[in-house]
């Protein structure tokens, strides 16, 4: 007993040791490799498989965040209401839902949107690109701000863009050289915020390299608003993402509350960010903590707390108005509504935005994926895509645990990864070739499992022949035991590896609905995002494509937890 809890301490023992090291993630990460080869090295001589069963409660805890449900409310009889203990729940009707088809139909929308805005665009993006599709995007904004101004009776028009520095200030042309113009033109109207990560300070920043620098964290959320309409995404703003780079996109139209929430979230992350100036310099907001000058952990204290005042704000409000509607002394019927001029439809879907932010302390997004893995009942489907199979070890043991069947689908190393350095990450050409290392140790293990009381989990890669390549967002469908729709899917900017659970800055939302027409867009969209793929077998890794060199084998290891 006494050699089996000393085991079990190994991991906390090393994570209590990367906590000491602020400042130095590469060594943090080379540790914390160290940590899982040991931790896994362990399970091997244990004989883990028989233990996958057990997965769900042998990882860590997940925070109990269910509630009974509330039998006055309609949405009472969705099972997912515990979400609503985390963030702000957003009943709507899913005719003001839509979910989008390719990259075309997401550029012609954007532009459509910012042409008729009135009183606000609001963009999150890791980067904007240079190209003539990017500058026609810029044009679009000056047009709508010159429009603004010019009106019979001038609106109170306001930009606000939010990007990643890192990666917004790559080379001599820019994201930022592109927004300079709308800057200096509309000073009083337009803000430009950098997020600058705090883990990349002092010697190290000095030390890494453009485009290598993007890995120790980035700005990663992706959303782009219009007055009440709102795009999630995984999509960047750059012309593959408006031409053949397929990614997932839903249109929420006339959703004030959810679009008063991502406007105060951008504006908390602006806020903690580097905010861009006419002359191309960069400035901290006054009162702010330096985020890679200052103090991290006073920054990184000051960047929760203006993050989580807006989420907790935003969910205070919604069950201000969730006891309005549903608990108040006299329930106003559906007719009664109408007739005292609310005509909005009643919800029949609900929108639950998760966020993550671990270098602030955040981990919403990835405590709701947990719980949702974990609670996946016997005979449920979940469809899961990611751009790398790089799942972090609480995923894989949820997985691999799993009562439920799972379809998993990843892009292939041909199409779904650029070459060389440009791409995902500064290293996703060396990511590119050496993807099926991982995929292929995980592929064992499910074959290991696979079809048997843990669950059938095959898997598949988007064919690198295709046109339109597969950039690998998250995406994840959930169809209850007995269900041939879905009742919920998440869709935003996270995936499920390493860096976006523990690096970056993410968010998503759920969308759990009971309508059948939008349960059908989702099945649809699933549908055809698997259709472009072919089925992973072990034959796969036996072509000769699907070699991998003995210095990516070494390499991989140590970059794995970067992406």
């Amino acid at each position: 007993m006494a050699a089996a809890a000393a085991a079990a301490a190994g991991p906390v023992l090393w994570r209590r040791l990367l906590g000491l090291l602020p400042g130095r993630p590469g060594l943090a990460a080379l540790l914390g490799r160290l940590s899982d080869r040991l931790g896994r090295n362990r399970d091997r001589r244990r004989r883990r498989s028989p233990w996958l069963l057990l997965a769900p409660l042998l990882s860590p805890a997940v925070p109990q965040v269910t509630s009974p449900p509330c039998c006055l409310c309609p949405e009472g009889v969705h099972r997912f209401q515990w979400i609503r203990n985390l963030v702000p729940e957003f009943g709507v009707s899913s005719s003001h839902v839509r979910v989008l088809a390719s990259p075309a139909e997401f550029f012609e929308l954007m532009k459509g949107q910012i042409k008729v805005a009135k009183r606000r665009v609001v963009m999150a993006s890791l980067y904007l690109g240079t190209g003539p599709l990017e500058q026609e995007l810029v044009d679009c904004l000056e047009n709508t701000l010159e429009k603004s101004l010019q009106a019979k009776f001038p609106s109170d028009l306001k930009v606000s863009i939010l990007l990643d520095f890192t990666r917004g200030s790559r080379g001599r042309k820019n994201s930022r050289t592109m927004l300079l113009p709308l800057l200096q033109r509309f000073p009083e109207q337009v803000r430009v915020s950098l997020f600058h990560t705090p883990n990349l300070r002092g010697l190290l920043r000095l030390l890494i390299p453009e485009r290598f620098n993007e890995t120790i964290g980035l700005q990663h959320i992706k959303v782009y608003l219009f007055d009440n309409n709102i795009i999630l995404s995984g999509a960047n703003l750059s012309d593959s993402y408006f031409t053949n780079r397929q990614d997932r996109y839903v249109f929420l139209q006339d959703c004030p509350e959810i679009a008063d929430f991502f406007t105060e979230l951008v504006d908390a992350v602006g806020d903690v960010s580097l905010q861009l100036q006419g002359d191309d310099t960069v400035q901290v907001v006054e009162g702010m903590v330096h985020p890679y000058k200052g103090d991290r952990a006073a920054y990184c204290r000051a960047a929760n707390k203006r993050v989580m005042d807006v989420i907790n704000s935003a969910r205070a409000r919604q069950q201000v108005l969730h006891a309005q509607t549903f608990h108040g002394d006299s329930l106003l019927t559906q007719e009664d509504a109408a007739a005292a001029g609310d005509r909005r439809p009643a919800p029949d879907t609900w929108i639950y935005p998760l966020i993550q932010m671990k270098p602030f302390e955040i981990q919403i997004d990835e405590i709701v994926t947990e719980t949702l893995l974990t609670e996946a009942e016997r005979g449920a489907k979940i469809y899961l895509t990611t751009g790398y199979f790089n799942l972090t070890q609480a995923y894989m043991d949820l997985v691999l645990g799993t009562r439920a069947e799972y379809q998993i689908l990843l892009a292939s190393p041909e199409g779904g990864v650029q070459p060389g350095p440009a791409g995902a990450g500064p290293a996703a050409g060396v990511l590119a070739e050496g993807l099926d290392i991982p995929c292929q140790r995980k592929h064992v293990e499910l074959l290991r499992v696979g079809g048997g009381a843990c669950g059938h989990l095959p898997w598949s890669s988007v064919s690198p022949t295709l046109a339109v390549t597969f950039s690998g967002t998250e995406g994840l469908w959930l169809y209850l035991a007995g269900s041939s729709l879905p009742c919920l899917t998440l869709i935003g900017s996270p995936n499920f590896g390493y860096r976006s659970v523990h690096r970056d800055l993410e968010a998503q939302i759920a969308i759990v609905t009971e309508s059948r027409a939008l349960q059908q867009q989702l099945h649809q969209e699933q549908e055809q995002l698997y259709l472009r793929s072919g089925v992973v077998s072990s034959s796969t890794f036996e072509q000769p494509s699907r070699q991998v060199k003995l210095w990516v084998k070494m390499v991989t290891p140590l970059i794995k937890n970067f992406f």
